[in-house]
């Protein structure tokens, strides 16, 4: 052995035991279970938000966002299937350091978990033919507007006036207002942008929402240093630009929130 190789060797052995440490210091800033990687919980069968692709890997908003994420704090991204019931169970448990899964940011959850800042802003949409004559949602009183059975959407519809038609699958509703059958549906926007983009059905979503809601990622209590990190690498990912790219692909639009709901930090 040369003397240049062993001294390659020795410096080799000393900063192994160096980057096992610091991996171990950053797990414990950053609240991780597990050094160098963010877990994240998923359902993977719940589009646009996680699905699969056609080439079997795993794809959607929330999982080119959360990859992402992991991948501006330096860590590995790896996403772990849990059933929507137990997603906050499993949080709880210490089986993952984040919930990616789409997660309505609400007062009671907000007392349960730590939500990252709003990450997606989505809520209800009236959903027209393209050239239609309704151009707001006040226009729907007194026609015909789809929604899915005792859904909240059915609601605000009878809350506008509309005569109401009540469907079990969202596709069928969307593919009735293709051939004329309503006039109308009311969903959520970014389900709704998804069927568009994906079908090239003749629809467009009108530009007033009737509804309006944040999702979150949410943290289990008493890891603020995560929480703070998932912020910083989401603010910078919306501010160059890459926040827009990765999901605008996929439904049509920046669901970037206007005003984000922030995080909750324990003041005592």
């Amino acid at each position: 052995m040369t003397f240049k190789i062993k001294i390659a060797a020795i410096a080799t052995a000393l900063l192994l035991p160096l980057a096992a440490e610091l991996k171990a210091q950053d797990a414990q800033e950053l609240e991780l279970l597990e050094p160098g990687v963010l877990s994240a919980a998923t359902e993977g069968t719940y589009p646009p938000f996680s699905m699969r692709a056609p080439d079997g890997a795993l794809d959607g908003l929330e999982i080119r966002v959360m990859r992402e994420i992991a991948n501006r704090l330096g860590l590995d991204y790896e996403p772990v299937l849990v059933k929507w019931e137990s997603v906050l169970i499993g949080l709880e448990a210490d089986q993952y350091d984040i919930v990616s899964v789409a997660m309505d940011i609400t007062e009671e959850r907000q007392k349960k978990v730590l939500f990252s800042d709003g990450w997606l802003e989505s809520g209800g949409r009236v959903v027209v033919q393209t050239g239609s004559d309704i151009a707001q949602p006040a226009d729907v009183k007194g026609r015909t507007v789809g929604g899915l059975v005792a859904s909240n959407w059915t609601t605000i519809a009878e809350e506008l006036g509309a005569e109401v038609k009540s469907y079990k699958a969202e596709s069928d509703a969307m593919q009735d207002l293709a051939n004329g059958q309503v006039d109308a549906i009311i969903t959520d926007a970014v389900a709704a942008a998804y069927a568009i983009e994906k079908s090239s059905l003749p629809l467009q979503l009108l530009e007033e929402p009737v509804s309006s809601i944040q999702k979150g990622f949410a943290i289990k209590m008493g890891k603020p240093n995560l929480a703070r990190a998932v912020n910083a690498a989401l603010a910078d990912m919306i501010a160059d630009g890459t926040y827009a790219e990765l999901t605008s692909d996929l439904i049509g639009f920046d669901p970037t929130p206007a005003e984000p709901i922030r995080t909750i930090f324990a003041t005592n």
